[in-house]
């Protein structure tokens, strides 16, 4: 159920599309911190492979996480991040991905320049399939930071404003490490930062002596193959209401006849309850 409702700014629409990325601040209370917190904690310190992403000592993580406890169902429709998210993108979504990150501390004597991972940009194979001047708008993650961040050099996501409409690969100088408009978010528990796949970003060395912790729910557009899954298990889909159940790839009606439009959108509901255009979505 998405109860609250932020109208998104012209200003907000103009930074995503310019920039590619928006930093909304307090979208998770502290209960709820506290049980993402918990039971990414409990994950990590397991001996489980499945699903796991662990590149590094230093970069751990699970995807697919949503199914792997039930405190991070509630973040597939947050109130104040879904809404924003439909208002980029339009109506028509489900869940890409759910990625669970830890980035421990960086050992003594850890250079400056380490980024991980490095400048990147998501989608998976999109780029490789299309080219990078090919490569349009097909999702975002929302980024929510769990721990603070309020000081540089902490292990956030740092991103590349403006490099969502590069048609080449990012450019960085001779001897750097970073493109020269590199931007390193100030975050405090509960913030969330909203960035485009074509978003160009990496990961800022963690010299605190605190673990970053980090869940990104990415969406895409639902023509597109999740990232994560092809189907989730009907013992996850059980515990979900229609909204949840429709992000996740599932239809929420039993008609059998062929829709041209797809069938049954809770999302249009919504829209249509907040007065939202949905032809003009996404643009």
């Amino acid at each position: 159920m998405i109860n609250g409702f932020s109208k998104v700014t012209d200003a907000q629409r103009q930074q995503f599309r310019d920039e590619g990325y928006l930093i909304v601040r307090n979208t998770l209370g502290d209960d709820m911190i506290g049980r993402l917190i918990e039971a990414g904690d409990r994950l990590i310190a397991t001996e489980e492979r499945f699903n796991r992403y662990q590149t590094s000592d230093f970069y751990d993580g699970f995807r697919n996480c949503i199914t792997m406890a039930d405190a991070f169902i509630p973040l597939l429709t947050n109130e104040v991040t879904l809404p924003i998210v439909i208002q980029l993108l339009g109506s028509n979504l489900q869940l890409s991905t759910s990625h669970l990150i830890y980035r421990h501390p960086d050992p003594p004597g850890t250079p400056a320049t380490v980024r991980r991972p490095g400048w990147h940009r998501d989608g998976g194979r999109t780029q490789l399939d299309l080219g990078q001047d090919n490569y349009p708008r097909l999702g975002l993650k929302c980024a929510f930071y769990l721990t603070d961040l309020s000081e540089p050099n902490s292990g956030v996501t740092m991103l590349a404003p403006g490099s969502n409409q590069l048609k080449e690969r990012i450019e960085i100088a001779d001897g750097e490490t970073d493109p020269s408009n590199a931007l390193e978010p100030l975050l405090n528990p509960g913030d969330c930062v909203i960035f485009e796949y074509r978003t160009w970003h990496a990961g800022a060395p963690n010299f605190t002596d605190i673990t970053r912790k980090c869940v990104m729910i990415g969406y895409c557009y639902r023509w597109l193959k999740p990232m994560d899954y092809v189907k989730q298990d009907a013992s996850f889909i059980n515990k979900l209401g229609d909204i949840e159940r429709y992000l996740v790839g599932e239809e929420v009606d039993e008609t059998l006849e062929f829709q041209p439009q797809g069938g049954a959108n809770p999302l249009h509901e919504w829209c249509d309850k907040h007065g939202i255009e949905q032809d003009r979505l996404g643009q």
